[in-house]
């Protein structure tokens, strides 16, 4: 339940979001891994209580490697409450690790970050928000994915806000948002049939195929034009594998099942910039 991949790329983003702030600021290594002691147990809990949300509709869909939940509850017949209270303990040690943390000086700015994840997390799956059932679902992902996570990463270098960090992540936060779109794609009838409320059960493929162009164009747009003064030139060219693939995967939207190419092209620009940040503060 815990989906051990998607808390790889959770350590990626977060990871990206404090390179980017060590342009800026000499490397703390205990606060980078404070924070992510605390960060990764709150990721956790926000995924059992995903699992618990989405029980009826993840019950219902065919399973994906990128969508329909992990498919732990209905392997093993466990109870859909496991996951409720599995929640609540894993975040507590997050709570823990983070209260620790500011004790050995983290900011509130980083802890407040970091409460915003578990917040938005939780509420984008249970009440008394439910945003992914209320039609808010792919905008809170991806804000929380490309945008709060590599905030909270260069938070924990710089102990502030960073507006260049939020900037130069604005093209990963669209892939998200793409990416998004087609993971929901496969479990379409799934949600609708018990009421969750996403694009894909809302918009026609027509309408889908649209979004997800203009989406890939605006992400590749933004990253132009923001080369040169907040994303280095070095960077920009290492992203260019990530939309060839995002080329790709515009090809197989709604064509193919498995949101896999979206999720490639997300991946891969994480990938890319990841790279690209860290050669150049080796050189």
């Amino acid at each position: 339940m815990s989906r051990p991949s998607q808390l790889a790329l959770i350590v990626l983003v977060y990871t990206l979001g404090a390179l980017i702030a060590l342009r800026t600021v000499s490397l703390d290594l205990l606060s980078l891994l404070g924070g992510l002691t605390a960060l990764l147990p709150v990721a956790v809990s926000v995924h059992y209580v995903n699992e618990y949300a989405d029980y009826q509709t993840d019950s219902l869909t065919e399973r994906t490697p990128f969508s329909g939940g992990s498919g732990a509850l209905q392997r093993t017949g466990l109870p859909r409450r496991f996951a409720w209270r599995a929640a609540w303990p894993t975040l507590g040690i997050g709570v823990t690790a983070a209260i620790f943390c500011v004790a050995h000086g983290f900011t509130l700015v980083t802890l407040g970050l970091l409460g915003s994840i578990a917040v938005l997390g939780w509420q984008y799956s249970v009440g008394p928000l439910a945003l992914v059932w209320r039609g808010f679902g792919e905008v809170t992902n991806a804000a929380l994915g490309g945008l709060l996570l590599p905030l909270y990463g260069a938070a924990s270098q710089t102990g502030s806000l960073s507006p260049t960090v939020a900037l130069a992540m604005i093209p990963f936060t669209l892939l998200v948002l793409v990416n998004l779109l087609a993971t929901h794609w496969p479990d379409r009838e799934a949600d609708a049939a018990v009421g969750k409320s996403t694009l894909p059960t809302r918009w026609g493929s027509t309408r889908l195929r649209q979004a997800h162009a203009g989406l890939t164009v605006l992400a590749g747009v933004a990253l132009l034009g923001l080369t040169g003064t907040v994303i280095p030139t070095l960077v920009t060219v290492a992203s260019i594998p990530a939309f060839v693939v995002a080329i790709w995967a515009f090809r197989r939207y709604t064509r193919q099942r498995s949101p896999f190419p979206s999720v490639a092209a997300m991946v891969t620009l994480a990938l890319c910039q990841t790279a690209g940040w860290l050669w150049l503060l080796a050189v």
